[in-house]
């Protein structure tokens, strides 16, 4: 894949997601992390999601998976995020200011071969401006974002089925689960 070529040296794509469109770079990459901020005028503080291929590789990047978080992956019917509480060889400026991080496992072709040659996780934020509503499909992506990244995936750019944002859960310390969206 041409795409994965660009995320190894730090570039950011658009692509589709299981949920929405998305900007897209290797998560482990700091100049692609601060060219997605830069492109969608988002300030540090703000969070950004990791996708990553499976149970394997979220292991990599977390330093426990509650049963409880198992148990919801393995039941969920609908894209899921998962904020874990203790994050590990990533960026730190990735992580929340407690060191969690929102992590999904996504059902999606694209993205699991995307995972796959990339071998590494996935920054994956909305395809929108900071403030702006997410778009629902690939024609309401604003043309600022579609010049601003360095490669556009071809598939499901006709697409316009109106996809949502996942369900997102967070596990605290103690291994309790709460329902954030």
């Amino acid at each position: 894949m041409k795409e994965t070529e660009i995320l190894k040296v730090g570039g950011v794509i658009l692509y589709p997601t299981d949920t929405v469109w998305g900007l897209g770079c290797d998560a482990t990459n700091e100049e692609g992390i601060k060219k997605i901020l830069e492109i969608k005028g988002r300030g540090k503080g703000k969070h950004l999601l990791l996708l990553v291929k499976d149970e394997d590789m979220l292991k990599k990047y977390v330093e426990q998976i509650p049963d409880l978080a198992k148990e919801l992956l393995k039941s969920s019917y609908c894209p899921t995020t998962i904020i874990y509480p203790k994050a590990k060889n990533l960026p730190l400026h990735l992580l929340s200011e407690n060191g969690s991080i929102g992590i999904r496992i996504p059902n999606h072709d694209y993205c699991q071969r995307l995972l796959d040659e990339l071998n590494a996780p996935l920054v994956s934020t909305s395809a929108n401006l900071s403030g702006m509503p997410t778009p629902q499909s690939f024609t309401d992506i604003d043309e600022r974002i579609k010049n601003a990244v360095d490669y556009i995936a071809e598939e499901e750019r006709e697409n316009n089925e109106i996809k949502q944002p996942s369900a997102i859960f967070k596990i605290d310390l103690e291994g309790g689960l709460e329902r954030i969206r």
